[in-house]
């Protein structure tokens, strides 16, 4: 996994470079890690505990001067601690690229359309596989009629996942500089900023991760992870540059599955606990 992420970060650091970027940049280190304790499982008798880790390298230019465009480093870990007597794997691993860029939509105004593809590699193993490589991408459509609303429209294609095409629909509203409403699928949430640096939050999400694996004698067996959590927590914005945020929530419809009816752990719903850092510079 080491050179695979030595030659991505590489590629990703030259490329604004063969496409005559501006020197004006964006650089963006999104972390986060997530516990889910231990919980009783339906079926299976056992419990699974479940803690996830995750680190997003994102490096925003323009190319030749006037295009948008956005690179992402992602690299995504799941340990899982299991006693049911279905096998799951102790760990989950992603590793994922990204590039997107903006454009405006021929001549509406104030309505562009967004481009995004992300070479990614998804296991149960350091040493990613040529067999776990995949290449989700996204287009949507973004239109802006004020300053308080946003809405956006496309569709996701993710080639050998269960589901193939998945839309993306949502909006953002900011009725004012307090509060906002970004309901999005990424990371729908609605916040409330008491201050330059205190902000309140609700925030929901779900995975509908898969992964290669191997179980028994098999190999490049795909498992499914699934799940969804709704939180509520605070944001702390230490300068300029570095915010952090702590949420608690419920975790809900959450099971581990393997894709060829090899078995399936049921996980009771429970808590998680979210912490993350955000570095702008």
């Amino acid at each position: 996994m080491f050179n695979k992420l030595m030659i991505i970060a590489a590629l990703l650091l030259l490329l604004p470079a063969l496409l005559n970027a501006e020197t004006e940049t964006k650089t963006e280190l999104d972390s986060y890690f997530r516990f889910m304790p231990s919980r009783k499982t339906d079926g299976p008798s056992g419990k699974v505990e479940i803690m996830e880790a995750d680190s997003k390298y994102s490096y925003e230019f323009k190319a030749f001067e006037q295009l948008p465009v956005k690179l992402s480093l992602e690299n995504k870990y799941i340990g899982i601690e299991n006693s049911t007597e279905v096998e799951l794997p102790a760990h989950l691993a992603g590793l994922s690229t990204d590039i997107e860029t903006t454009l405006p939509f021929f001549n509406f105004n104030n309505t562009y359309i967004r481009f995004g593809v992300s070479p990614s590699f998804y296991s149960d193993d350091w040493d990613f596989p040529a067999s776990s490589f995949r290449i989700p991408s996204r287009a949507f459509l973004i239109y802006k009629p004020n300053t308080k609303w946003t809405f956006i429209a496309g569709v996701g294609v993710y080639p050998e996942f269960e589901y193939d095409v998945l839309p993306i629909l949502g909006f953002i509203y900011k009725p004012n500089d307090k509060l906002s409403f970004n309901i999005t699928p990424e990371r729908p949430n609605i916040s409330y900023s008491f201050n330059d640096r205190v902000t309140l939050f609700a925030e929901g999400g779900t995975s509908l991760d898969e992964f290669e694996v191997a179980k028994d004698n098999l190999k490049n067996v795909v498992l499914q992870y699934r799940e969804l959590h709704l939180g509520a927590g605070i944001k702390y914005k230490v300068n300029k540059f570095i915010q952090s945020s702590l949420s608690v929530g419920g975790m809900f419809n959450r099971y581990l599955e393997y894709k060829d009816s090899l078995g399936k752990v049921d996980i009771k719903n429970g808590v998680y606990t979210e912490f993350r850092l955000v570095i702008n510079i």
